[in-house]
């Protein structure tokens, strides 16, 4: 069953892609799978069905309308008889003289980062560092050992998540990043359902066979899959947790057991629960989701709406000028986030900052290269470049990995895993790759370690702006457990002293104030102890202790 492939004329009308019915003998059989882009040249045919010739189905018809398919040719190259060969793995793009011109001119420019960055979503003003993100999420890294039958796949494709309060542009930068990626897919995910994002299984009407039908993910192999308001997906991230890191989706179903491709880069854009963000709250808590799917997140950018009067003011003339139909021509202030005073490796000062290089300097004429050839473009370093990392450039991302390791060996949990490091490496193979370099330099791993230092300063600085280590992304912040065990501890002795393990909220209060516990919201606290089960709500405003 073919699905026919909407230009953006067709699609703005708001017309449904049409399907149908190809037959495939011979040769072709086994050409594509579910998921492919393919060009079918054939006959259409006439047969008569059984069900539109029987009396009491009426509304059937009484032939089926099918083609019979003379050549079929697949967008990855050649017919495949299985995808696991060399040909397969990129998805193949044409390219003219005139297009391989402008990919050159591109490449040629001084400051290509920064154009890139610039380039990729330029209505959106600011959050250069998180743009940077998605850019290497475009290019993505290099997938190894994938024709190795005796070795498991590492997977090159790097997965974000943007979370920040609304209104701070996510859903367009995600659009963008849809657009420009030479396969993308965009969802969102509270209309969509976990067969919609992996794969369905549709009984045929005439023969009665079962047949698979990719969902996004399938579709977006070796793309992009842009997943909006990933907070509202109930419990579907479950799907999500194979394609996320084993890159395919396995279905065993109706007697149908079998394994598709869904190599594609997941970039997900959420809303944190109750609208705001709480930094007292960690990343997991948040957003209600688990830590297995978090933790497989490259890079988590948190999006705070701090009041800021300067910013504020260009944000403003940048929003003005794009309504008035002009170019704007300002500078992004600084976003400096507060942090603690003590010495840590994700605040220890580079030379160059990042952040610097990426913005355009006051009046300066920016001209952004259009996305149908930065699309280009992506294309062009995704199938040909395959950087491989240098010496300095690996040593570089070995120290960093180590101090944070070291840095967090205190803690109960250890969120810094190996994991870490491959997206490391990942992102900087993705950062060469955007340069068309076959060699990873040492430039290009700082540049990665100011990214992911960015990243984990907003999921590791808590409430009041310290960096707290102990927190994960995943579980309550460690300062809230240890104030927890303290809480708990005390509350456990008076209940052993007065024998009543009844406590009204007041009690509580008072305790907590003894204990001179700093909780930004008390109720809150005593709700998450409800949660975690040492505290039993009895009745209003009265717990009782489990702990005994």
């Amino acid at each position: 069953r073919v699905q026919e492939l909407m230009s953006e004329e067709q699609r703005e009308a708001g017309r449904i892609p049409r399907t149908i019915e190809c037959e495939l003998l011979q040769d072709l059989v086994d050409s594509c799978v579910p998921g492919d882009m393919v060009t079918v040249t054939g006959t259409v045919k006439v047969a008569s069905t059984e069900e539109g010739a029987s009396k009491n189905k009426n509304d059937k018809c009484l032939f089926l309308l099918y083609i019979e398919a003379n050549s079929v040719s697949n967008s990855k190259g050649q017919k495949l008889k299985n995808f696991d060969d060399e040909t397969s793995q990129r998805s193949f793009m044409e390219f003219s003289l005139k297009d391989l011109y402008a990919i050159q001119e591109i490449q040629a420019e001084e400051n290509l980062f920064r154009l890139i960055v610039n380039s990729l979503c330029p209505a959106i003003y600011g959050h250069e560092i998180v743009k940077a993100g998605l850019a290497l999420a475009l290019f993505g890294g290099c997938q190894k050992f994938v024709d190795d039958k005796n070795r498991i796949p590492v997977r090159g494709d790097p997965h974000v998540l943007v979370v920040g309060d609304p209104g701070l542009g996510k859903s367009q930068m995600l659009q963008a990043v849809c657009n420009i990626a030479p396969r993308g897919v965009y969802v969102c995910g509270n209309t969509s359902t976990s067969s919609g994002l992996t794969v369905t299984l549709s009984r045929d009407g005439t023969s009665g066979d079962f047949a698979l039908e990719a969902g996004a993910l399938g579709l977006g192999d070796q793309g992009i899959c842009g997943i909006d308001e990933f907070d509202k997906m109930g419990n579907q991230h479950q799907a999500l947790l194979e394609a996320m890191e084993q890159q395919s989706i396995s279905l065993a179903k109706a007697g149908i057991v079998c394994s598709l491709p869904a190599r594609t880069s997941i970039i997900a854009a959420a809303n944190p629960v109750g609208g705001h963000y709480n930094k007292a709250k960690t990343v997991s808590e948040n957003l209600k989701m688990g830590s297995a799917l978090l933790s497989r997140f490259d890079l988590v950018f948190i999006l705070l709406d701090t009041p800021n009067e300067a910013q504020d003011q260009l944000l403003s003339e940048h929003v003005l000028a794009l309504r008035a139909g002009r170019r704007s021509a300002c500078s992004s202030a600084l976003l400096t986030r507060a942090g603690s005073q003590e010495h840590s490796v994700l605040q220890a000062p580079s030379e160059r900052p990042l952040l610097h290089r990426l913005k355009i300097s006051p009046g300066e004429d920016f001209d952004a290269i259009p996305h149908q050839l930065l699309r280009k473009y992506v294309g062009y370093a995704r199938q040909y470049v395959h950087p491989k990392l240098s010496p300095e450039a690996a040593q570089v991302l070995q120290d960093f990995y180590l101090e944070l390791r070291k840095q967090n060996q205190a803690a109960d949990s250890t969120p810094i895993t190996t994991r870490q490091l491959e997206s490391l490496i990942r992102l900087t193979e993705a950062r060469s790759k955007l340069e068309l370099r076959e060699k990873s330099t040492k430039e290009d791993a700082e540049d990665v370690i100011e990214i992911m230092k960015y990243s984990m300063l907003g999921t590791y600085s808590d409430e009041f702006g310290k960096l707290d280590f102990e927190r994960s992304q995943h579980g309550s912040g460690m300062s809230n457990r240890s104030q927890a065990k303290r809480f708990v501890s005390a509350l456990s002795s008076l209940a052993e002293s007065t024998y009543n393990n009844l406590f009204d909220l007041q009690q509580l209060r008072r305790i907590a104030c003894e204990l001179q516990l700093r909780v930004p919201d008390f109720e809150s606290f005593i709700g998450s102890l409800n949660d975690q089960g040492y505290l039993l709500k009895k009745g209003p405003k009265v717990y009782q202790l489990q702990t005994m």
